[in-house]
């Protein structure tokens, strides 16, 4: 299977970008910007590219190459990712890019850089990518992610070149866990649907992802952290979805599972009381409490996935440094052993990932009255319905909505959604979107 293969929903794309990796080098841009909603792959689109550079065969071998393979798993010398769990990308971070960028490849052609967040550099710290992107070093080729290119400077918009991802269908996604992870057909079918084209939500919902940060980066892999285009699982998943296997090197391509046990019924479980909790709202009170419980779990939800993290982190230290869990840390090794917990970073990180899971709630949200909508304009059987286990309610809620109810619901929707990118309380812009949304 060709790096081109494993992209999922992104055939038009794939073919552009392998005709551009395949021609003449001299004729390859050196700056692009990949545009898609969240979810939809830019991340795994931008590493398929860089591959597909690097690797001798162009990334078209059904069998990859090692260069391949690195690229991949990011560890390959000459390709540079930045990803950030935080709120910005620090300016330091694109400074040491820059630097790293203009040296010479030490074993492939160029020196690739992808940062996979773009959008989220502050104006000043992208007025200092912006020269290097306007005249690029020879040998240095830049991949620029972002949700779409509004998202992103004009100045940055202008100087590059680009791709603009589709939104993954329904059977696409569908089809990807079935074949790469052995999810069950029903289960598949559901996820895909309700996760309305993002790939690492229906893995979520799937249960073969732990988490997923739903703003940005894609979240195809492991909550948006490892980015790697992933095989099949070790061992099938049973009915409940619950996953066995672990995580081992395979033939080609890595196979991947669930860093912890997670049964996606529970996952599922706490959608579906959001939505019969938005559909049931009937006084403020109400509002009240649904967005306190919303605020206090993304809170604990986003605190225990930092804290694992960091614990990871600190393992894997360790482990790279031969030392045991209960070792103490060399003098000589503390400051980097402390950096790692270190308590305004966590505190950022943690930011970070409760805005991700409050703006996959409003996703949500956003789709009740979508499918309000569709019913509204009899276009049930051309577009389908998101939350079809809800459909008698959502079809009472259209009949008491008027068309023009239904949109300002949506507006409101889009409010909390642009609030929740600020720094704003964000209990009482949950409270003020809830009660908005009573009938």
């Amino acid at each position: 299977m060709s790096v081109w293969d494993a992209l999922v929903g992104q055939k038009r794309v794939s073919a552009q970008l392998k005709a551009v990796a395949e021609g003449d080098p001299k004729a390859i841009a050196q700056s692009w910007l990949i545009c898609g909603s969240p979810g939809a792959g830019r991340s795994n689109v931008a590493r398929a590219f860089a591959a597909a550079l690097e690797s001798p065969d162009r990334g078209a071998s059904d069998e990859p190459t090692r260069i391949t393979q690195e690229v991949l798993a990011g560890t390959h010398p000459d390709v540079k990712v930045l990803k950030t769990d935080r709120v910005t990308i620090g300016i330091d971070e694109v400074r040491d890019l820059i630097e790293t960028s203009e040296q010479t490849p030490s074993i492939s052609p160029w020196r690739i850089i992808i940062i996979e967040d773009v959008d989220r550099m502050l104006e000043r710290t992208t007025n200092v990518l912006l020269k290097e992107i306007e005249e690029p070093s020879a040998h240095a080729i830049w991949l620029l992610c972002a949700p779409s290119a509004q998202d992103v400077l004009p100045t940055i918009r202008s100087r590059t070149r680009v791709v603009n991802l589709a939104v993954p269908r329904t059977s696409d996604v569908a089809d990807y866990l079935v074949s790469a992870y052995e999810v069950e057909p029903a289960l598949a079918s559901r996820a895909a649907r309700l996760s309305q084209g993002h790939i690492g939500v229906a893995k979520l919902y799937a249960g073969v992802s732990n988490d997923v940060q739903a703003g940005d980066g894609d979240d195809e892999t492991d909550g948006g952290r490892s980015g790697h285009v992933v095989g099949t699982p070790t061992k099938k998943r049973n009915p409940s979805g619950v996953t066995t296997g672990r995580k081992v090197k395979g033939k080609g391509r890595g196979k991947a599972v669930l860093g912890r046990d997670q049964d996606p019924l529970r996952v599922l479980h706490d959608r579906d009381d959001l939505v019969v909790g938005v559909l049931s709202l009937g006084r403020a009170s109400d509002a009240v409490l649904l967005a306190e419980r919303l605020i206090d779990s993304a809170k604990s939800q986003a605190q225990s996935d930092i804290e694992r993290d960091v614990a990871r982190q600190e393992h894997d230290f360790r482990q790279a440094n031969g030392l045991d869990d209960d070792e103490r840390i060399p003098p000589q090794l503390r400051s980097a052993y402390n950096s790692i917990g270190k308590k305004d970073d966590v505190k950022r990180r943690v930011t970070r990932r409760s805005r991700d899971v409050l703006d996959r709630s409003i996703n949500t949200m956003a789709s009740i009255y979508r499918d309000v909508s569709v019913i509204q304009n009899d276009a049930e059987d051309a577009a389908g319905l998101i939350n079809l286990e809800n459909r008698d309610a959502i079809t009472d809620l259209a009949s008491r909505l008027t068309r023009e109810g239904a949109v300002q619901r949506m507006d409101a929707i889009a409010t909390a959604r642009r609030r929740l990118n600020g720094n704003g309380n964000q209990l009482l812009d949950f409270e003020a979107l809830l009660c908005a949304l009573i009938v």
